[in-house]
């Protein structure tokens, strides 16, 4: 049986011993019954894997011993999403806990010229993101960057795959035909509305590949997870 896998982001890898925070504590210890003498594991979120036993099973300060701390290697290439963030904050949530779940690496919330939403709640993202990594039992966090504007994003990025997915009736490849192995890959994914001609035309100038998802028109929450499993394919 797999053993549950919690989160502690201030571990150190040459840990002796580790004391959960009061949330995870009760978590663990109240929620899931685990006591004295258990097996869990740690995550950092930065690649380690800690195996542990519980020596104290205090639900407010659950203390571990550290048997073991290997290093899970990383993905062989770096998976980013720039993605609009919808007015409906819990179809952007639900697309962040699966698109973690799949396999994302880096997530950057895109402001376009009909972005709804520029703002977004960090901590509470933060939170789905961890979730995600520890219920589908990875050992690397997604990084959530801080809103940045289209203009930016599109003339500074330097990936060696660079895709925009757009609806405009122009000629455009399949994601899953335009994707070379092993590459770096950055798609961006635009707001209910879809990106402005010029900010495709701005794109498509700075060497970004347009693609299509599929034939039918995708709410942009869709497209984001249409888009990460097809990059993970590859």
């Amino acid at each position: 049986m797999d053993l549950p896998v919690f989160y502690a982001p201030e571990i150190q890898p040459d840990a002796i011993t580790y004391t959960m925070n009061e949330d995870t504590s009760k978590y663990c210890i109240q929620v899931l019954r685990h006591e004295k003498g258990d097996k869990v594991l740690l995550a950092d979120g930065r690649g380690h894997k800690f195996t542990t036993v519980i020596t104290d099973d205090n639900r407010k300060k659950c203390v571990v011993q550290v048997l073991a701390c290997e290093t899970v290697p990383p993905p062989a290439r770096a998976l980013r999403i720039g993605i609009s963030f919808t007015k409906n904050a819990s179809r952007i949530e639900w697309f962040l806990e699966k698109a973690t779940e799949i396999g994302i690496q880096t997530i950057i919330p895109l402001v376009t010229q009909r972005t709804e939403k520029e703002k977004i709640k960090a901590e509470r993202l933060q939170n789905i993101l961890v979730s995600a990594m520890l219920q589908s039992q990875q050992f690397y966090l997604p990084e959530l960057q801080e809103p940045q504007a289209f203009d930016k994003l599109v003339k500074g990025n330097k990936d060696p795959q660079r895709f925009i997915a757009h609806c405009l009736p122009e000629q455009k490849q399949e994601l899953q035909h335009s994707m070379q192995p092993g590459k770096d890959t950055l798609i961006l994914i635009g707001p209910e509305g879809d990106f402005t001609p010029d900010e495709i035309k701005l794109a498509l100038e700075q060497d970004f590949v347009p693609v299509t998802l599929g034939n039918t028109r995708l709410r942009t929450e869709t497209a984001g997870m249409v888009a990460v499993t097809l990059m993970n394919l590859f």
